[in-house]
């Protein structure tokens, strides 16, 4: 027999939307409809904002009026507080949307019985609901309303009833509660008797203030349990639930360029992923906002939006130091394709950057964030802690695609190839800039210690900064070890002028030689000359021999005919004659 599917939890548990950012993803949906949750917190966490939003939220967006009780503010005083953050509670009032009651609780007032009850309470709180058919219910706090009874067996009794109540005429209510010494609350009962228990805490660690929510328990419902951060600011309450977010996110395979041309080179010929984090770490001077600046120009010139955190100098000061080295960032700016966000780390604590930096973010919706310098976050926590805060970051930035550029500072002493922060293992790319000290003064040098997904250099290469911008060049590579600056430059001129040496020793060797072979092929054709006068010459006397034979010859034949002798033999010499 198959097995039956398991029921969908959340199309059976219906929620009522708090339209709250974040939170509604925490819990699938917002709030359990028609059930009672609690939110606890020390004072100053943001219980009553949280309470008021929800109702206001629910009134303006969700076309559900709210009921709200405060037993300490007055509907005035809570009128003008929210308005800071856009909420015009007098309209909805007129509206008949809202309904904003103070019930003043006074101790002279009560006497305690045993049949002492809320049924006061329960039928003030019934005519507001039926009055505008409200939906949603805040209590705000139960601390005050039940102060007056030191029995505290009628107090978790009444508790009981109350909630008990609330589930009966189906309204969704917020309920707010002081933290208790040792238990969520100071009853120590309201946790366990609502249905969804929110807490809220605001801590101050070495006088830096963060907040953060954690839902406690959501009966009937799948729920985050961790700790969020959460932000309290002109927009009002919200929540990021970013550590949920996992390793699913894409890989881009198209590549950009950094702006820098041997340094893409040095990353395979084409620069970085999109999409990548790319961490650029070294010692105080050795320039790593200002290659983090040229990245970041580079990608706006290319049209893609990039949003610079800096965290040691403003934005005038880094336009101005930037000019110097050819980097003229105004006109990105201006043009609104670069944004600069200056502010110091220790402003907030680590949640609350992060929150507010998500929230730039997703108002800017950039190609590329540069965080510059992530090692100032140690002052504003644990080195976990700040772990903990990037790798949220830069899991968010990997599922938009954005791609990260963080620098981060090391400390002399330390190892040049370790963080401040640890994360050096969550970077696709880093390139470490270091100074070299010889001879008696220091140059920059930059090297790619990893790079994934791509081949790349793993060569040291000098890292110059002057005005017409970043340059990059071979540094020497010899017996003498790695040479930069002026011991390089002198180097290459002392090599420079030996291979000038030799080759003047070569161009000399040469001309001898072109001279012994001139006259050699001088002397050759002397002897040539001489041989073929002597040819002459030897031609010459054949032919005077020829020609005195022949004379003789006539000669003889003439004489002869002259004693009428016979004819000699033309051929024969005439007789020799005896003696």
């Amino acid at each position: 027999m198959p097995k039956s599917k398991a029921p969908d939890v959340t199309s059976i548990l219906p929620k009522a939307p708090t339209g709250m950012s974040g939170f509604d993803d925490l819990t699938g949906g917002g709030l359990p409809r028609g059930r009672p949750s609690l939110v606890c917190g020390a004072a100053g966490c943001g219980k009553t904002l949280f309470a008021m939003q929800f109702l206001v939220n629910g009134a303006r967006d969700q076309r559900e009026p709210g009921v709200y009780f405060a037993f300490e503010e007055t509907a005035e005083e809570l009128a003008m507080n929210v308005a800071s953050i856009g909420y015009d509670i007098a309209g909805l009032v007129g509206k008949k949307q809202l309904i904003v009651d103070h019930v003043r609780i006074e101790r002279s007032e009560i006497t305690e019985t045993g049949e002492f009850d809320l049924e006061g309470l329960f039928i003030r709180l019934g005519h507001a609901i039926d009055e505008i058919g409200a939906k949603r219910v805040v209590l705000d706090t139960l601390e005050v309303l039940f102060s007056a009874l030191p029995n505290e067996a009628i107090v978790r009794a009444e508790l009981r009833r109350l909630f008990r109540w609330l589930k009966d005429r189906q309204v969704t209510a917020v309920i707010t509660a002081e933290r208790g010494s040792g238990t969520l609350t100071r009853y120590g009962i309201e946790e366990y008797v609502s249905d969804c228990v929110v807490m809220l805490d605001h801590r101050v660690t070495e006088e830096i203030s963060t907040r953060r929510l954690r839902i406690v328990k959501y009966r009937g419902s799948a729920h985050a349990t961790n700790e969020f951060p959460f932000l309290i600011d002109a927009h009002g309450f919200s929540v990021l639930p970013i550590t949920s977010i996992g390793l699913d996110h894409g890989a881009p395979t198209d590549r950009a360029s950094t702006g820098i041309p041997r340094l893409d080179t040095m990353m395979g010929g084409k620069g970085y992923f999109r999409g990548s984090s790319i961490l650029i770490s070294g010692t105080a001077g050795t320039g790593k906002s200002s290659l983090a600046s040229w990245i970041a120009a580079a990608a706006s010139r290319r049209g893609e939006r990039c949003l610079y955190f800096a965290f040691e100098e403003s934005q005038d000061q880094i336009v101005r130091n930037m000019r110097s080295i050819g980097n003229d960032l105004a006109p990105l700016i201006d043009g609104g394709k670069l944004r600069i966000h200056a502010a110091r780390s220790s402003v907030h604590g680590l949640e609350m950057h992060l929150v507010t930096m998500i929230a730039e973010i997703e108002r800017f919706k950039p190609s590329m964030v540069v965080l510059d310098p992530i090692s100032n976050f140690i002052a504003a926590g644990t080195t976990n802690e700040v772990k903990a805060m990037l790798t949220r970051l830069i899991d968010l930035l990997k599922d938009s695609d954005i791609t990260g550029v963080f620098t981060s500072l090391t400390f002399g002493g330390s190892a040049l190839e370790q963080t401040e922060t640890t994360i050096s293992s969550l970077m696709d790319a880093w390139i470490l800039v270091r100074m070299y000290e010889t001879d008696g003064e220091r140059n920059r040098g930059l090297v790619i210690l990893k790079s994934r997904g791509m081949p790349h250099s793993n060569q040291v290469r000098e890292f110059i900064l002057d005005g017409t911008g970043i340059n990059l060049i071979d540094v020497y590579l010899g017996a003498e070890g790695v040479l930069m600056g002026s011991a390089r430059v002198a180097r290459e001129a002392r090599e420079s002028a030996s291979v000038l040496s030799a080759e003047e020793q070569e161009t000399r060797r040469r001309r001898v030689v072109e001279r012994k072979r001139a006259a050699i092929e001088a002397r050759i054709e002397l002897l040539h000359a001489e041989l073929e006068s002597e040819h002459d010459d030897v031609q010459h006397g054949d032919v005077i021999e020829r020609s005195r034979t022949a004379a003789a010859g006539e000669a003889r034949s003439r004489m002869a005919s002259m004693r009428s002798a016979d004819a000699a033999d033309p051929g024969l010499a005439p007789p020799r004659r005896r003696r």
